[in-house]
């Protein structure tokens, strides 16, 4: 009788004891009140940072390889680029999960992040925002000046406190977030060129929008029945039995303008054979593989994508180290 009382007790226990949650990096680190504020600016999903920082690092990569930059210059401007995007990138999520707490909190994926849980209230988290924007300002401020200096503020503020708002009113967000994401090229390419160089700039941040539209789109895939549930609108619904097709012309588009800012800057041919190329071979591997049907195939090529700014940046830089003599 012992022995099955032990074992029934044993039993309920595993039945009615949650089994323990694997926290990713850093989350594990830091105590249970602190935790839901690194959640909220996504600093164990690095992806994100990441796509924000490519055109920062394209922008001034170019600039460089035009204005023959000191590879110093270039090695410190390339730090306060990446800092400056995780600053961007930290600010558009909190003030996302504001707005859109109700929302994520009706979508399985997104139901438990911290406003939507009730982890963090709506007071605390807009606390937490204006110390962002407060660092943000500062940051820009000390690292940027003139035209530059505007261009970060208006990424900084404005431009991502719309795009949650775009969810409710238009199927196309994306193609806003296509112009918040990559403002960081035009903040790059001025505050080291001094130049508002149009055809150059609109180029590139075309080829940006395109490559945008075409990852966030198969980002929204993940969503689309509770998404549509939830009145949430997107790119992944509009586009319906079109969107793959849709998509290879995002594709399509990205390479395009790629090669043409690369015309309009002069670049060497390692540039054409690695970044224009080689981001046409990524982009085609891309569409052989992702599932956007499968969430989690969609969730995979998302982050892709981060890894697809390499390769741009890996032509650039062999280009601008070649014309600095480096190589």
């Amino acid at each position: 009788m012992g022995n099955s009382s032990d074992n029934e007790t044993t039993l309920l226990i595993s039945h009615t004891t949650p089994p323990t949650t694997h926290l990713k990096f850093p989350l594990g680190l830091v105590s249970e009140s602190v935790r839901p504020y690194l959640e909220l600016i996504r600093l164990e999903k690095p992806t994100g940072t990441v796509l924000m920082f490519w055109p920062f690092a394209w922008g001034l990569t170019m600039a460089a390889y035009s204005s023959g930059l000191p590879i110093g210059n270039y090695c410190v401007d390339l730090v306060k680029c990446l800092i400056g995007a995780f600053i961007m990138r930290s600010s558009a999520c909190t003030i996302n999960d504001i707005f859109d707490r109700k929302m994520d909190a009706g979508v399985e994926r997104t139901r438990n992040r911290p406003l939507a849980s009730g982890r963090v209230s709506v007071f605390a988290a807009t606390v937490y925002l204006l110390v962002q924007y407060g660092i943000g300002l500062a940051f820009f401020s000390l690292t940027v000046r003139g035209l530059a200096l505007y261009v970060a503020f208006f990424q900084l503020l404005p431009i991502f406190a719309i795009y949650p708002l775009l969810k409710r009113v238009t199927h196309w967000p994306q193609a806003w977030l296509g112009l918040a994401m990559n403002f960081g090229f035009v903040t790059a390419w001025v505050a080291t060129t001094g130049d508002l160089n149009i055809n150059l700039i609109g180029a590139a941040m075309a080829g940006c929008w395109f490559w945008t539209m075409l990852y966030d789109t198969i980002y929204a895939c993940q969503d689309i029945k509770d998404d549509v549930k939830m009145g949430v609108r997107s790119t992944a619904i509009l586009f319906g039995t079109w969107i793959r097709p849709l998509l290879m012309l995002c594709g399509a588009g990205f390479v395009s303008m790629l090669a043409l800012a690369g015309y309009l800057n002069k670049q060497g041919p390692s540039y054409f054979i690695l970044s224009v190329g080689g981001t046409a071979l990524h982009l085609i591997w891309q569409f052989l593989t992702v599932d956007l049907e499968v969430p989690t195939s969609c969730w995979r090529n998302f982050n892709r994508n981060g890894q697809l700014g390499w390769i741009v940046w890996g032509g650039l830089l062999v280009d601008y180290l070649n014309s600095s003599g480096v190589i």
